[in-house]
């Protein structure tokens, strides 16, 4: 893009008011921040010299999500529909929200899982325009220069991926840059992030996928992964990058595998304001769930006992996420790791077998478990859920139908409402299937997943299925982060964000037995946790005074209220100023 094409002129919140405009002509088409289409006002096409290129009518935003809704209506698969919002987004940001806005639960398995995963396959196929940025082996040294080309846009938030742990379809090379175009698309519906403030970002370190390494077509850098010290030193020499061009910027680390994802994550705890939303956002939406649940039951999460069926990076952040719970709560570190409970491929987790250095916190010590003498015997899912008195279940292992008639009844005898949570996803990797775990629980479970099904009959009445979906968490904690100007993303943020979103479940709702909010109310929600994390910030002293806006709160929590509300963008189109 040419320089100074346009500029953005920022409110007391930071907020963009106005963006100024350096081109003129066709230039004003060049970016998709400036270019409105058809609802170019007769003004605007005279002063930016585009009079007499458009149709003489001028459109409204309103008329032009109703146009792209028609032509989205004659789109016969979700990659179409996909395809059309991407193209949309490249050409005018605002119409391509504005639409999505529109109805949010509708494409949000557009733009974001499962869609996105197919989009991530045939990255290399369907690639059309350059978005976001690619870093690999070849100009990783060049790292500071790439990222400074974006100051001008002021970013906000990164959502960075090394393509390896894609969810249910692992390393898809230069392809992993799509969940982060999703991902920053959410930001942005849910938590105002204005999309020039987002940076999508692959670190290209290779693939050790066959079938991208023998593809003639394949775009990323076609070699194996790196590894080892190699790895560490390219990851090391972007975050250094990312911190010196963008010190109040937020990384999001995703889709890095599980055996890369902690170490990076902790490494960067305190040098970077980061987090990993797979460990610690799906920690905090599967703890939301769960403390719906409690007020369903009228009891303590100290009162139950965990196992969670998956010890990846997912399976081992809830597991985290309710250790500090139960503290919080009252009980001592070794009395909250003794209520859970973990398994993996081969059994239940426990410290007589060698762990990756993750899952060691959470192993069981076999001789502290008198019921636990045959590892092939009692390590399995029904006999830990029978023998450990389990009345919380949570799926994250991939392994469609792994909750079993025989388990969900083992946790039914254990406690008068189950709680019952098979996370995987998508839709056909799902530990079980809501209908069947009512009907196998005689409708007593208290059910949430993490892919969407439709509603199912319960008691002669039909039940929504909350879905333990992260984009409840990770907009709101990013622009609470940026708003209180946390030098530093917490645990604690996680704990404050799953406790908004459950007080975010209505009471009818809950009595239904409902465990989460449904995503058309997205946009309300992510201010509930921004202010849940932005006071959380502000409570643990790592917290300043916003770095993206003038505004000086007098009383901090009204302040921070009028800063998150006020710094947050709506696709609305801006005034444009001839420059």
């Amino acid at each position: 893009m040419p320089k100074q094409i346009y500029r953005f002129k920022y409110g007391i919140y930071g907020e963009t008011r106005q963006i100024l405009v350096y081109a003129r002509g066709d230039g004003v088409y060049a970016s998709n921040y400036t270019n409105k289409g058809t609802a170019f006002t007769e003004a605007e096409r005279q002063q930016l010299g585009i009079s007499g290129s458009l149709p003489p009518a001028v459109n409204s935003l309103a008329q032009q999500v109703q146009n792209a809704m028609s032509r989205l209506a004659g789109k016969y698969t979700d990659l179409e529909r996909f395809l059309y919002l991407r193209g949309l987004f490249d050409r005018n940001v605002v119409l391509a929200h504005a639409v999505i806005a529109s109805d949010i639960k509708r494409f949000m398995h557009v733009i974001y899982t499962p869609t996105v995963g197919l989009a991530c396959q045939q990255y290399s196929s369907m690639f059309r325009e350059a978005n976001g940025l690619h870093f690999y082996p070849g100009n990783i040294d060049l790292a500071e220069e790439i990222l400074h080309r974006y100051v001008h846009r002021d970013i906000r938030v990164a959502v960075v991926t090394d393509n390896q742990g894609i969810l249910g379809i692992g390393d898809q090379g230069a392809g992993g840059i799509a969940i982060c175009l999703g991902k920053l698309m959410l930001y942005t519906q849910g938590g105002g992030i204005a999309p020039w403030h987002c940076l999508p970002i692959s670190l290209d370190v290779g693939t050790n996928n066959e079938a991208l390494l023998n593809d003639e077509f394949y775009l990323g850098w076609r070699h194996r992964r790196l590894s080892g010290g190699e790895y560490l030193r390219f990851i090391q020499r972007f975050a250094r990058a990312f911190r010196t061009v963008f010190p109040d910027a937020l990384c999001q680390w995703e889709d890095f595998s599980k055996q890369n994802a902690f170490a990076i994550r902790d490494a960067n705890l305190h040098s970077m304001i980061s987090f990993n939303d797979d460990i610690q956002g799906t920690g905090a939406i599967a703890l939301a769930a769960i403390l719906t649940a409690m007020k369903i039951k009228k009891e303590k999460l100290s009162d139950q006992v965990f196992l969670v069926h998956g010890a990846g990076a997912g399976g081992v952040g809830i597991a985290e996420q309710l250790d500090m719970a139960l503290v919080a709560e009252g009980l001592s570190e070794a009395e909250a790791r003794a209520r859970i409970f973990t398994m993996d491929s081969h059994g239940l987790v426990t410290s007589a077998r060698p762990l990756e250095p993750y899952k060691e916190k959470f192993a069981k010590d076999p001789g502290r478990l008198p019921w636990y003498q045959d590892p092939d015997k009692d390590g399995n899912l029904a006999a830990v859920v029978k023998h450990a008195g389990i009345t919380v279940l949570i799926g994250t292992s991939g392994q469609a139908g792994s909750f079993t008639c025989e388990v969900a009844r083992a946790m039914a005898a254990n406690t008068e409402r189950p709680v019952i949570l098979p996370l995987s996803n998508p839709t056909d990797k799902s530990e079980a299937t809501p209908a069947d775990l009512y009907a196998w629980t005689a409708g007593r479970a208290l059910v949430a997943t993490g892919s969407p099904f439709a509603p199912v009959m319960v008691a002669g009445r039909e039940q929504r299925i909350g879905q333990c979906n992260n984009v409840f968490v990770f907009p709101g904690v990013g622009l609470g982060a940026l708003a209180s100007g946390a030098i530093e993303v917490l645990p604690s943020f996680f704990t404050a964000a799953a406790h908004a979103v459950a007080a975010a479940v209505s009471n009818e709702d809950s009595r239904a037995g409902i465990l989460l909010p449904p995503v058309e109310e997205l946009r309300d929600i992510s201010a509930q946790v921004a202010m849940a994390v932005g006071t959380a910030a502000c409570a643990a002293g790592v917290s300043r005074p916003c770095p993206f806006s003038r505004f000086q709160p007098d009383n901090e929590p009204d302040g921070l209220r009028k800063l998150v509300q006020g710094m947050r963008w709506q696709p609305e189109y801006l005034p444009l100023v001839p420059m």
